[in-house]
C-alpha cells in the first residue's frame, strides 16, 4: 500500500479510538478533543476543516492584563487552559541598580492533553514568548530592567500578556491563511474576497464584460474622485487589512485635475516610482490610465466619482493646481498613515486588537526598523505630546507621567498645519481632501475640519458628488444591467459604498468617530 495512504489510515484510526475513548469515560476533565490533532492529517483531509475554524483575524493576540505592583493579580481564560493566574515579583538578584522581575504564570484546566497556549509579552522596551503544555506554575524571568523607566512601567503598568488565542498549531493555519492575501495568483484575489465576504460583509457580484469604459475626457472634470479597490498581490492584501479596521469599501484614491488647456491630469499620493518609493504624483490621464489597465497587477477596481454642479462651482481650480504642485514628489504621508483610524480609547478596533496589541506592534517594530518607526509614527506621537525627539519607550513613560494613558494618545486628532521632518503629511486620502480643502470645498468652515482624520470611507461619504443619474456621462455604467449612483470604469466585480454622498461636512468631523465591523456604524455628529 501507498505510504500515504499507510498514514492517512493509521491517524484516521487514532483518531476513531480517541474518539470512542471519549464517549466512554466522558468524566475525564483532560479528554481530547479530536481537533487539537486534525492538523496532523494530510491537507486534502485538514484542510477544510481547518478552514472553518481559523481565518486571518486568528493572528492576532488578544490582551489579558498587565501584572503590576498595584494590580498583584491577573485571571483569565485561555484557549487551551481554562484557569490562568499571573502575578509580578521584583528582586534584585542581578544585583544591579534598578533590580528585576520575575512574572509567574499559574496554568490549569486544560481541555485537552494535546493543547498548548502561546504567549507575547511586552513591556515598551522589549517583547519575548512563551508557551505552555504542562498545567503547572511557570516563570518568565527580567534579569535586570533597562533602567527606572522601565522599572517604574513595570511597577505601576505591569507587563502586558498576549494570548494567542488560536494555540500553535491555530496560528500557524491563520498564518497559512493570510499568506494568499498578499499573492498576485488567482487564489489571492479569492482569499481577498472571502475575507471581506467573511468579515464586513461585502459582496461581489460579477459585471457584465467589458470591465471597462471607453472613457471620454471631455465628461471629467477637476475635482472628480477615483476610488480604487485592489484585490490581489501586495497592495491587495494590506488593502484587505485596511478595509476590515477602517470600514472602507476601497482602499486608494486619486483625483482629476484639469489644465488651462483642458488637458486631463490624475493626481495621488502613493504613486510607485522607478525605485518602488511611494510618492506624490501629477500624472496626464492617458499615463494613469494605461497603467490602471495594462500595467497594475494588482486587479484595481475603480469607480468615478462626479462632484455635483453646486460643488464644482465652488471648486477654486488654480489654488488646487497650487496645492497639488507644492506636494508633488513629497513621500506619501506614512506620518499619519495610521491616525485617521484611531479616533477613539477602544471603538476603532476589531476585536482582539487594541491600543495595547497597537503598543505591542510599534515596540517589537522600533526594535527591529528604529528608522522607520521614526518616520510611521514617532514623529507623530511626539507632536500629540509637543515634544521632540522622544523614541518609542519614552514616549509611552512620558504619557504615563503626565497621568494619561497611550490608547488615549493614539486617538488625539492629527492636525492638517503640522509639518515633519520631511514636509507636510498626507495619506492618499488626505491629499485629495486637502487639495479639496485649499480648492474652497469645506468653506466656511474649513478651519474647523482636519482632512488627516478622514479615512476613505468619510471621504466618499461626504455630500460632494453627483445626485442625479440622468447627469452621469453616457459612457457611465453604459454595459451593465444595475445603474449605479456613480461610474465603475473599472473592474470585475461590481463595487460598492455604503452611505456614498450622504453627509454635509460639519465642524470637527471624524474626529471621534467609532468603527466596529462588521456594521462600523458611526454616532452622529462624532
Amino acid at each position: 500500500m501507498n505510504p500515504f495512504k499507510i498514514l492517512t489510515f493509521s491517524l484516521l484510526l487514532f483518531l476513531f479510538f480517541l474518539f470512542v475513548w471519549i464517549q466512554w469515560d466522558g468524566s475525564s476533565r483532560l479528554s481530547v478533543l479530536v481537533l487539537d490533532l486534525t492538523p496532523l492529517l494530510p491537507r486534502r483531509v485538514s484542510w477544510p476543516i481547518m478552514l472553518s475554524l481559523h481565518s486571518v483575524a486568528d493572528l492576532l493576540p488578544a490582551y489579558v492584563g498587565s501584572p503590576s505592583a498595584s494590580n498583584t493579580s491577573v485571571e483569565w481564560k485561555g484557549a487551551c487552559f481554562y484557569k490562568n493566574t499571573a502575578w509580578m515579583e521584583f528582586h534584585n538578584k542581578s544585583g544591579s541598580k534598578y533590580g528585576g522581575g520575575t512574572l509567574h504564570i499559574k496554568v490549569s484546566d486544560a481541555h485537552s492533553w494535546t493543547c498548548m497556549d502561546l504567549y507575547i509579552f511586552a513591556t515598551p522596551y522589549r517583547v519575548t514568548w512563551d508557551y505552555y503544555f504542562l498545567a503547572r506554575e511557570h516563570t518568565l524571568d527580567f534579569y535586570e530592567w533597562e533602567g527606572e523607566n522601565e522599572l517604574e512601567h513595570v511597577r505601576y503598568k505591569g507587563v502586558s500578556i498576549f494570548l494567542l488565542k488560536s494555540g500553535l498549531l491555530g496560528t500557524l493555519e491563520a498564518l497559512w491563511d493570510v499568506f494568499p492575501l498578499f499573492t498576485n495568483t488567482g487564489w489571492g484575489e479569492s482569499s481577498n474576497l472571502d475575507f471581506l465576504e467573511k468579515h464586513m460583509g461585502t459582496s461581489f457580484p460579477e459585471r457584465p464584460k467589458p470591465w471597462f469604459s471607453n472613457i471620454s475626457v471631455d465628461d471629467i472634470h477637476s475635482g472628480d474622485y477615483l476610488a480604487l479597490s485592489k484585490i490581489r498581490g501586495r497592495w491587495g492584501g494590506f488593502e484587505t487589512l485596511e478595509k476590515w479596521v477602517t470600514g472602507a469599501y476601497a482602499g486608494h484614491s486619486a483625483v482629476c485635475l484639469k489644465d488651462s488647456d483642458g488637458k486631463l491630469w490624475v493626481a495621488e499620493s502613493g504613486h510607485e516610482n522607478e525605485k518602488g518609493e511611494s510618492i506624490i504624483a501629477v500624472l496626464p490621464w492617458e499615463e494613469w490610465w494605461d497603467i490602471e489597465l495594462n500595467k497594475d497587477d494588482s486587479d484595481p477596481q475603480i469607480a468615478l466619482f462626479p462632484l455635483h454642479p453646486d460643488i464644482r462651482a465652488k471648486f477654486n481650480e488654480t489654488a488646487a493646481w497650487e496645492f497639488a504642485r507644492s506636494m508633488e514628489g513629497k513621500s506619501y504621508g506614512y506620518h499619519n498613515m495610521i491616525f485617521s483610524w484611531i479616533d477613539t480609547s477602544k471603538d476603532n478596533y476589531p476585536p482582539p486588537l487594541d491600543a495595547h496589541m497597537v503598543a505591542s506592534f510599534m515596540t517589537v517594530w522600533n526594535r527591529v526598523q528604529s528608522d522607520y518607526a521614526a518616520n510611521l509614527w514617532n514623529e507623530a506621537l511626539n507632536k500629540r505630546l509637543g515634544t521632540e525627539g522622544l523614541d518609542l519607550p519614552e514616549i509611552i513613560i512620558e504619557t504615563e507621567r503626565r497621568g494619561s494613558s497611550f490608547d488615549k494618545l493614539l486617538a488625539i486628532p492629527e492636525q492638517d498645519d503640522w509639518v515633519y521632518s520631511d514636509g507636510k503629511s498626507t495619506s492618499c486620502v488626505a491629499f485629495i481632501l486637502e487639495l479639496y480643502k485649499q480648492a474652497g470645498l469645506f468653506d466656511p468652515i474649513a478651519n474647523y475640519i482636519q482632512v488627516t482624520e478622514f479615512t476613505i470611507k468619510d471621504a466618499y461619504t461626504l455630500k460632494f458628488f453627483e445626485d442625479n443619474k440622468t447627469r452621469l456621462p453616457e459612457w457611465c455604467n453604459k454595459e451593465d444591467d444595475v445603474k449605479l449612483p456613480f461610474c465603475q470604469i473599472k473592474g470585475r466585480y461590481r463595487m460598492e459604498f455604503p452611505y456614498y454622498n450622504t453627509l454635509e461636512p460639519y465642524p470637527h468631523m471624524n474626529e471621534k468617530c467609532p468603527s466596529l465591523p462588521p456594521n462600523y456604524i458611526r454616532s452622529s455628529n462624532c
